[in-house]
């Protein structure tokens, strides 16, 4: 069984940054693409970004690339999310993912989070 647990929400001046954590139990982070999702209050899910089963591509959203970046630490087991340079807008409820295989761009996902909440003021 897989299970993915999020870390390191919290409030934030617009600007800052912010880090959060994903931690994997059950299988190896090199097993699987892994994924970052967000949701505002009211608006869809946000397909943030993802980086590849070995950590050598990443894939990143259009609102995000050049502020956001994700990384892995497979002595930890555990993905990142770092967040720079945020807005208002960034302000969502985060989840991590993760999937056996795929295109980084895909959106389809085999494990699911619980989810962060980060909160952007202004």
């Amino acid at each position: 069984q897989v299970r993915l647990v999020e870390s390191g929400g919290g409030l934030v001046q617009a600007g800052g940054s912010l880090k959060l954590a994903c931690a994997v139990s059950g299988r190896s982070v090199n097993d699987y693409v892994m994924q970052w999702f967000r949701q505002a209050p009211g608006k869809e899910r946000e397909y943030v970004g993802a980086i590849s089963r070995v950590g050598d591509q990443t894939y990143y959203a259009d609102s995000v690339k050049g502020r956001f970046t994700i990384s892995r630490d497979i002595t930890q087991n555990t993905t990142y999310l770092h967040m720079n340079s945020l807005t208002v807008d960034d302000t969502a409820d985060y989840y991590c993912a993760a999937r056996r295989f795929g295109q980084l761009a895909a959106t389809a996902y085999d494990y699911w989070g619980q989810g962060t909440q980060v909160t952007v003021s202004s």
